[in-house]
């Protein structure tokens, strides 16, 4: 009687994981969903619009892009955090929504512990630019004017808390530099109040900045990373400009909601991973200033790892600042 009963626990039991294993190994059954925490046209829609055209056939369904802006990210990355951790619904993280709304913002969900890492897929770093009028050639020299200057300069960005506003803010303190940051509702507003000479620098990523270097416009100093940009090896790193460490970069990257299971995590990091070697979603996203991480730094490991360093480098920069959201 106790063989027949244990037999039959077993078989029960067998039968009762037969749905989960299923699902595991059928999975993606049905379209990806992709949460861009930002409204469409900025440069986390374009990251995840160019990585969902070849995710779609890593994946062998559609993926897709769906724009839920709103506090700084915040509204769209909660979204994620609450959905079912079935691998249905991503995160397409940024530097604002899943680093700096931790210190700015009261959220209602934790930026680490309420996410599974997934995958790094592309950043840009801040270039330094400034309108054409400063009297300064090199990166130096415009340190050396903007001492000569306190309080007199001023810099554009796109809203507090903003990296562009935080970029600022990490500049003075490492240059012992004072001037004045002015907020706008969007980085294109100060990109042409910095074209008409109304404000002195502006710290934008490299799609909207290049095109008005290279007309002569406006003049740029330094790239804010420790390699130069593809899309401008000729400007110079802040390394070797003269401002070693300064390294600010907007960084995009898959998140899942926490409890995703891991062979869901692994599938979908492995259709990242073929998505960024493809050539052709490679010069997409070069051709937009976009830089692709090493292999080595693709897997769910090295971006949790990444995502908790630049927690511990910005948290304390934002919190002595007290910056709080708007």
């Amino acid at each position: 009687m106790n063989l027949r009963r244990r037999k039959f626990l077993h078989l029960a039991a067998g039968a009762a994981a037969l749905p989960a294993v299923a699902r595991a190994q059928s999975y993606p059954a049905r379209p990806v969903v992709v949460v861009v925490s930002f409204p469409a046209g900025g440069p986390a829609d374009a990251v995840a619009r160019i990585l969902a055209e070849r995710m779609r056939v890593a994946l062998g369904q559609p993926v897709i892009v769906e724009n839920v802006p709103g506090a700084n990210g915040a509204i769209g990355a909660g979204r994620v955090a609450r959905a079912a951790p079935d691998g249905y619904t991503l995160s397409l993280g940024v530097w604002n929504s899943h680093v700096a709304n931790g210190a700015v913002s009261a959220l209602a969900y934790d930026l680490v512990t309420d996410f599974e890492p997934v995958a790094l897929l592309a950043s840009y770093s801040q270039i330094i630019v400034a309108k054409q009028a400063i009297p300064a050639n090199n990166l130096t020299e415009l340190i050396a004017w903007l001492k000569a200057n306190p309080d007199k300069a001023t810099q554009g960005h796109p809203g507090v808390g903003s990296q562009g506003h935080l970029g600022g803010i990490y500049f003075q303190k490492l240059t012992g530099t004072r001037f004045q940051h002015v907020p706008y509702r969007g980085l294109t507003f100060a990109m042409q109040d910095l074209v008409a000479g109304q404000i002195d620098m502006v710290f934008p990523d490299p799609a909207s900045a290049l095109p008005l270097v290279r007309s002569g416009r406006i003049k740029a100093f330094a790239v804010a990373g420790n390699r130069r940009s593809a899309a401008a090896p000729e400007i110079p790193t802040v390394d070797e400009a003269g401002l070693p460490g300064f390294y600010v970069s907007n960084w995009n990257a898959y998140f899942a909601p926490k409890g995703t299971p891991s062979n869901i995590i692994a599938r979908l990091n492995e259709a990242a991973v073929s998505t960024l070697a493809d050539a052709g979603t490679r010069q997409k996203l070069a051709d937009l200033g976009f830089e692709i991480p090493d292999r080595e730094q693709q897997t769910p490991a090295a971006l949790g790892a990444f995502q908790k360093a630049e927690i511990e480098k910005w948290w304390p920069i934002i919190k002595a600042a007290n910056i709080k959201s708007e």
